[in-house]
Order: C-alpha cells, then sequence, then structure tokens
C-alpha cells in the first residue's frame, strides 16, 4: 500500500542569477541545462556471457548564458583572455579559468539551489543579430565549458 506524504513542491525556472568571479554584471535571461553523462564501461570476464559494467569517464555539457546587449564588455574581455593564451601555444596559464555560481531562487530571491562550475572558460561569444525591421533587443550569448559542476 503506498505511503501518502506531505505533497512536494518544485522549483520554478524564472529566477536565477549567475556569479561569476571577476565579472560585476553578471545579469542572464537564460541558461541552459546542466547536465553529466557517466560514461558504461563494459567488459567480459574469462569467456562470460553477460559483461561486468562500471562506471567510467564523465562528460559535462557545456552551458550557454543569454542576456540583452549592454555596453558592458566583461564576457568578451574574458574571451580575449583565452585567445591571448591560446595563441602562446605552450605557454597556456590557466588564469583564464575561473568558478562561478548558478542560483536557482524562489520569487522573495531567497536561495534554493546553488549550483557551483569549477574552472569556466567562454568557448563561444555570439554578438547578436541585428535588424532594421525588428522591434526586440539584441541579445548575446556566451558559451562556456567547465572541469565540473556541484551542489553546493
Amino acid at each position: 500500500m503506498a505511503v501518502i506524504g506531505t505533497p512536494r513542491t518544485f522549483h520554478k525556472k524564472f529566477k536565477f542569477i549567475v556569479e561569476i568571479d571577476g565579472i560585476a554584471a553578471a545579469g542572464f535571461q537564460k541558461c541552459s541545462e546542466l547536465s553529466v553523462e557517466v560514461a558504461n564501461v563494459e567488459y567480459y570476464e574469462g569467456g562470460a556471457l553477460i559483461p561486468q559494467k562500471s562506471p567510467g569517464r564523465l562528460k559535462f555539457a557545456d552551458v550557454t548564458l543569454e542576456r540583452g546587449a549592454t555596453s558592458d564588455e566583461d564576457l568578451f574581455e574574458w574571451l580575449s583572455e583565452v585567445a591571448d593564451a591560446a595563441a602562446n601555444a605552450g605557454l597556456v596559464e590557466p588564469d583564464f579559468k575561473r568558478n562561478l555560481d548558478i542560483v536557482q531562487q524562489d520569487r522573495d530571491g531567497s536561495t534554493l539551489r546553488r549550483w557551483r562550475l569549477t574552472g569556466a572558460w567562454p568557448v563561444k561569444f555570439v554578438a547578436g543579430e541585428w535588424d532594421n525591421n525588428a522591434d526586440e533587443n539584441v541579445i548575446e550569448s556566451v558559451t562556456l565549458t567547465y572541469d565540473f559542476f556541484t551542489l553546493e
């Protein structure tokens, strides 16, 4: 027989903030999902017909942040740091890697969950699309890769 308990309340996805080390204004309107995938390692021992399975390497998907374009150049300057490090092939210093938190908030601004991305750096920056016939704002986006994430 099923046990009836207190119903769970689910978190809404409309309110979040992003805190990036070294970036003053990090307000975003959209953030892609966080995901991690564990490789499945199979091996057959001693001619067995059924494989032994064990977890393998982890693969973290990149995250994309979107916001309205402003005169703020922090994200593009961060990408420039990465490009400068890549130009000095062989002398790459991880100074461009930063930690960031994606903080999911309730309607009143209280923290529901805090996701910490460690060792993040931009791999793609999109300045936005321009259209003289549109009434929308220009939206810029940055795609970040990172070493791993944790739930704080």
